[in-house]
């Protein structure tokens, strides 16, 4: 009569290769996601990417989910997919161009300083807007005070700035030096 050990199963268990364990919903998640990022970035065309998502979504296995990513290089360190921006970031970002208005470029910098760390969209449109009141600056430094009327233009342009930025989208006001990057 064989005595078990205490621990025994969980060696056993161990001692499995975890590619032959089953897999859940929460772990074919982020491979889909993978897959998503793979087709936006063009490395899958429309036929594969439906093959992979079907194949990814029916795998029992991690080996047969590891299958499915096996020839796409996992994505970048601390780079976040085009369009990954949070509801949050949007705001941000809207907000930047927003605050310009009334503190010029004292707005837009504070917030490119604090959440542009965390989020290269918010940070993308805080220099963007930090630049653009820069220049204005100038232009009405260089031009005695005369160059102060472009600043009703610039709010409009910040205004549809703020908007762009709050549907997901990059803008680039025109005519404008980007010594801040």
């Amino acid at each position: 009569m064989a005595v078990a050990r205490p621990g025994a199963d969980h060696e056993v268990m161990n001692s499995q290769a975890t590619g032959h364990l089953r897999v859940s919903d929460a772990e074919r998640e982020p491979v889909i996601e993978r897959l998503q990022t793979a087709y936006a970035e063009g490395r899958l065309d429309h036929d594969e990417f439906d093959m992979r998502t079907h194949l990814a979504m029916t795998a029992k296995t991690r080996d047969e989910l590891a299958v499915v990513l096996r020839d796409l290089a996992p994505p970048a360190k601390g780079m976040v997919p085009a369009g990954a921006e949070t509801g949050e970031d949007r705001v941000l970002a809207a907000l930047a161009h927003g605050l310009a208005i009334p503190t010029v470029f004292v707005g837009p910098l504070v917030l490119m300083l604090v959440s542009g760390k965390r989020s290269p969209y918010v940070r993308r449109h805080a220099a963007e807007a930090v630049n653009f009141q820069l220049t204005l600056l100038l232009v009405t430094i260089v031009t005695f005070g005369i160059g102060g009327v472009v600043y009703a233009v610039a709010w409009i342009a910040s205004a549809v700035a703020a908007i762009m930025a709050l549907a997901g989208a990059d803008f680039r006001y025109p005519w404008t030096l980007r010594p801040v990057k």
